[in-house]
Protein backbone atom coordinates (compact mmCIF):
# COMPACT_ATOMS: atom_id res chain seq x y z
CA UNK A 1 0.00 0.00 0.00
CA UNK A 2 1.38 3.82 -0.46
CA UNK A 3 0.78 5.87 2.19
CA UNK A 4 1.63 9.40 2.78
CA UNK A 5 2.60 10.77 6.18
CA UNK A 6 3.01 14.63 7.06
CA UNK A 7 3.49 16.10 10.01
CA UNK A 8 3.96 19.14 11.66
CA UNK A 9 6.22 19.41 14.44
CA UNK A 10 6.97 22.21 17.04
CA UNK A 11 10.23 23.43 17.16
CA UNK A 12 10.13 26.23 19.95
CA UNK A 13 12.49 24.12 22.00
CA UNK A 14 15.50 22.36 21.23
CA UNK A 15 13.61 19.39 21.98
CA UNK A 16 11.51 19.73 19.44
CA UNK A 17 14.31 20.42 16.78
CA UNK A 18 15.50 17.37 17.81
CA UNK A 19 11.84 15.67 17.71
CA UNK A 20 12.04 17.02 14.25
CA UNK A 21 15.12 15.56 12.81
CA UNK A 22 14.31 12.14 14.33
CA UNK A 23 10.50 12.29 13.17
CA UNK A 24 12.01 13.16 9.41
CA UNK A 25 15.08 9.86 9.96
CA UNK A 26 12.36 7.75 10.46
CA UNK A 27 10.26 8.68 7.57
CA UNK A 28 13.53 8.70 5.50
CA UNK A 29 13.83 5.09 6.13
CA UNK A 30 10.71 4.26 4.93
CA UNK A 31 9.95 6.00 1.97
CA UNK A 32 10.50 9.53 0.04
CA UNK A 33 10.20 13.05 0.90
CA UNK A 34 7.84 14.77 -1.62
CA UNK A 35 7.88 18.15 0.25
CA UNK A 36 9.47 19.31 3.63
CA UNK A 37 7.03 17.72 6.18
CA UNK A 38 5.48 14.86 3.35
CA UNK A 39 6.55 11.48 2.72
CA UNK A 40 4.98 9.27 0.58
CA UNK A 41 5.83 5.78 2.29
CA UNK A 42 5.55 2.13 0.00
CA UNK A 43 4.43 -0.48 2.84
CA UNK A 44 2.61 -3.36 3.71
CA UNK A 45 0.14 -3.79 6.52
CA UNK A 46 3.47 -5.20 8.98
CA UNK A 47 5.88 -2.38 8.24
CA UNK A 48 2.94 0.08 8.10
CA UNK A 49 2.57 -0.89 11.85
CA UNK A 50 5.97 -0.35 12.41
CA UNK A 51 6.27 2.82 10.76
CA UNK A 52 3.39 4.38 12.98
CA UNK A 53 4.57 2.81 16.38
CA UNK A 54 8.12 4.41 15.52
CA UNK A 55 6.37 7.85 14.48
CA UNK A 56 4.03 7.53 18.09
CA UNK A 57 7.08 7.39 20.10
CA UNK A 58 8.89 10.22 18.45
CA UNK A 59 6.00 12.84 18.47
CA UNK A 60 5.00 14.81 21.48
CA UNK A 61 0.97 14.24 21.50
CA UNK A 62 0.47 17.51 23.38
CA UNK A 63 2.74 19.83 20.99
CA UNK A 64 3.05 18.22 17.40
CA UNK A 65 0.40 16.80 14.68
CA UNK A 66 0.91 13.28 12.86
CA UNK A 67 -1.36 12.52 9.99
CA UNK A 68 -1.25 9.17 7.60
CA UNK A 69 -3.63 9.07 4.66
CA UNK A 70 -3.57 5.77 3.24
CA UNK A 71 -4.06 6.45 -0.82
CA UNK A 72 -6.46 4.32 -2.12
CA UNK A 73 -5.49 1.99 -5.73
CA UNK A 74 -5.75 2.46 -8.44
CA UNK A 75 -2.95 5.03 -7.96
CA UNK A 76 -2.78 6.18 -11.59
CA UNK A 77 -6.07 7.17 -11.37
CA UNK A 78 -6.11 8.45 -7.44
CA UNK A 79 -2.22 10.65 -7.37
CA UNK A 80 -1.16 13.16 -9.61
CA UNK A 81 2.16 15.17 -10.10
CA UNK A 82 2.47 18.71 -11.52
CA UNK A 83 5.86 20.87 -11.44
CA UNK A 84 9.73 20.13 -10.90
CA UNK A 85 9.84 17.03 -8.76
CA UNK A 86 8.93 13.71 -9.87
CA UNK A 87 8.69 11.15 -7.29
CA UNK A 88 10.38 7.64 -7.78
CA UNK A 89 8.32 4.64 -9.06
CA UNK A 90 8.52 2.36 -5.95
CA UNK A 91 7.66 -0.62 -9.06
CA UNK A 92 10.58 0.15 -11.40
CA UNK A 93 13.68 -1.65 -11.87
CA UNK A 94 16.78 -0.31 -9.48
CA UNK A 95 19.30 1.38 -11.36
CA UNK A 96 23.06 1.52 -10.34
Amino acid sequence: MLILVSYDVSTETSAGRRRLRRVAKTCLNYGQRVQKSVFECKVDAATYELLKDALLKEIDLAEDNLRIYRLAEPLSKNVQEFGKFKAKDFEAPLML
